[in-house]
């Protein structure tokens, strides 16, 4: 019998290269600096997320799995709340009055560096779009 049990699979273990594709398209539509990537990935160490970006796959934490998740939506509503895709790949770098960015960008808000501000920005978007 226990020949038949299958080894528990790992929780993200075969995400982190579909995961980090659409990461690297949406930095690269978002036109991203490498140190904000880094940073909206969780500053992993320089050599991890070079090779990363050369192999665009790799085993990846929860916390990046989950950030890129929160950046994976906020694109979509994006995509959703704005039709044109300039202005939806601009909005994150556009000054915002909305009290929650006090005049910053949505990505001024999101390189804190907390994954918390992540979330809060697509909770923002959610609610745009009449989710939230």
């Amino acid at each position: 019998m226990a020949a038949h049990l299958q080894p528990e699979s790992i929780p993200g273990a075969d995400l982190g290269g579909p995961a980090l594709r659409a990461f690297f398209r949406l930095a690269e539509r978002w036109n991203l600096r490498i140190a904000d990537q880094r940073r909206l990935l969780g500053d992993p160490p320089e050599s991890t997320f070079y090779k990363w970006k050369r192999l665009q796959s790799g085993t990846l934490g929860r916390d990046t799995l989950e950030r890129i998740s929160y950046l994976l939506g906020i694109f979509k509503d994006l995509q959703i709340l704005f039709p044109d895709e300039q202005q939806a790949d601009t909005w994150v770098h556009r000054a915002n009055q909305a009290p929650l960015f006090g005049g910053q960008s949505a990505l001024q808000r999101m390189l804190s560096g907390n994954v918390a501000d992540l979330f809060v920005v697509r909770q923002y978007l959610d609610a745009q779009r009449g989710w939230g």
